[in-house]
C-alpha cells in the first residue's frame, strides 16, 4: 500500500495541498476559459482531486526504477513517458467533467478556447506528474538513509550487547577464582568455616545464577546479592569486616547485575585483606535529579602490595557503563587520607 494511504493524518496533508493545486487549475480556467470564479471552483476542484490520487502512482514509478539501479535514459525516459499519459487522463477527466457541467448550464462552455486550455492543462499536468516523480525519489533518500542508520544502530546495540555478555562473563569466574581462594585459606585454620563458608558460597552462586540473562535487576536486589557476598567474606575476617548499605531515594531503579561486585571484592581483597585492624565497608545508593549514585568505600593501607586484581574489576565496571550509556555514566576511583572510594554515576532507570 502507498504509504500516504496507509496514514490519515498524511493523507489529509496530500489533499490539502492539492487543494491550492485545484486552486492553480481554477485560476485557469478563470483567465483561459472566461469562467466566474464560483464556476471555476466548481469545474477545477472535482478534476485535480482525482488527479491527485493519479499522481499517487508515481511512488511505484520510483520504487521500480530505482536511482542506483537505473541509467538516466531509462529514467528520464519513464518519468516523462508515465507523465505523458498521466497528464492525458487527467486533460480527459477534466474535459469530460466541464462538458458535463456546461450541458446542465452549471457553467459556460469553453468554446473557442478549448484548444489552447487543454494544452495549457496537459503541459500543468505533466509538471505536476514529473514534480510528484521527484518527491517521490526524494523520500525514497530519506527512507534509504533511515533504514541505514537503523541497521547502523542494530549493529551498535549488537555490538554493545555481545561487549556486555563478553564482560559479565568474566565477571563470574573471577569471583569464584576469589572465593575458592578464601576457602583454601580456611581449610587449615578453621575447617568448620571453609565448610559453612562453602554452603554459604553454594547459595549465593545458586542466586547469582538465577540473573540468567537479565539485562537490569532492582538495585534492593543487587545490594541483597553484595550483602550476601560480604557475609561470605565474614566467615573468614570475622570482625575485622564490618558492613555498612543505605539506600536513599533509590528504590525501585534499575542497574546491571553484578555491577558492584568486583568493586566490592576489591575492597575487601586489596583493602580490609591488608589493613590489620581491618574496618568498614560502605556502600550507598541515592538518586537526584536524574541520576542513580553508586558509591563504595573501604580502608586501605598506602604499603599495600599492588596487584593488577583491582584493575581488572575496575576497568570491567567502566567498560560495562560505557557499553550500556556511553558518556552519559562516568567512574571515578580515587585513594584518600587511607580510604578508598570508588563512585558510578549513571541515568536512573525505573522499573516497569
Amino acid at each position: 500500500m502507498h504509504p500516504i494511504l496507509g496514514h490519515g493524518r498524511r493523507l489529509a496533508l496530500y489533499l490539502g495541498i492539492w487543494a491550492l493545486v485545484g486552486l492553480q487549475l481554477c485560476a485557469i480556467l478563470v483567465a483561459q476559459a472566461g469562467l466566474d470564479p464560483p464556476e471555476a471552483l466548481l469545474a477545477g476542484l472535482p478534476p485535480a482531486a482525482v488527479y491527485a490520487f493519479v499522481c499517487l502512482s508515481a511512488w511505484y514509478v520510483s520504487r521500480a526504477l530505482p536511482l542506483a539501479a537505473t541509467g538516466a535514459a531509462r529514467m528520464l525516459g519513464t518519468a516523462f513517458g508515465a507523465a505523458a499519459l498521466s497528464s492525458l487522463v487527467w486533460l480527459f477527466v477534466t474535459r469530460v467533467w466541464i462538458d458535463a457541467l456546461a450541458v446542465r448550464g452549471l457553467v459556460r462552455s469553453a468554446g473557442g478556447e478549448a484548444r489552447g486550455l487543454q494544452i495549457l492543462i496537459f503541459g500543468f499536468g505533466v509538471l505536476l506528474y514529473l514534480l510528484s516523480i521527484a518527491i517521490s525519489y526524494l523520500l525514497a533518500i530519506v527512507e534509504e538513509r533511515r533504514e541505514a542508520e537503523r541497521r547502523a544502530l542494530l549493529v551498535e546495540v549488537s555490538a554493545r550487547e555481545a561487549e556486555l555478555r563478553a564482560l559479565r562473563a568474566q565477571i563470574d569466574p573471577h569471583f569464584l577464582f576469589n572465593s575458592l581462594q578464601s576457602i583454601s585459606a580456611l581449610t587449615a585454620a578453621d575447617p568448620a568455616g571453609a565448610r559453612r563458608m562453602c554452603l554459604m558460597l553454594a547459595e549465593f552462586l545458586r542466586e547469582s545464577l538465577a540473573l540468567g540473562g537479565e539485562a537490569r535487576i532492582p538495585i534492593d536486589r543487587e545490594l541483597r546479592l553484595v550483602e550476601r557476598f560480604l557475609a561470605i567474606e565474614q566467615v573468614r575476617f570475622g570482625e575485622r569486616l564490618r558492613v555498612e548499605i543505605a539506600a536513599q531515594g533509590a528504590d525501585g531503579l534499575l542497574v546491571p547485575p553484578l555491577l558492584l561486585q568486583p568493586i566490592v571484592e576489591n575492597a575487601v581483597t586489596h583493602g580490609i585483606a591488608h589493613v590489620i585492624e581491618g574496618g568498614a565497608v560502605r556502600i550507598a545508593a541515592s538518586s537526584a535529579a536524574g541520576r542513580l549514585t553508586l558509591v563504595v568505600e573501604n580502608p586501605c593501607d598506602a604499603d599495600r602490595p599492588r596487584g593488577r586484581g583491582a584493575g581488572v574489576g575496575l576497568a570491567n565496571v567502566r567498560a560495562r557503563l560505557d557499553a550500556l550509556h556511553g558518556p552519559d555514566a562516568w567512574m571515578h576511583a580515587v585513594e584518600q587520607d587511607g580510604r578508598w572510594r570508588v563512585e558510578l554515576s549513571m541515568p536512573a532507570e525505573e522499573g516497569a
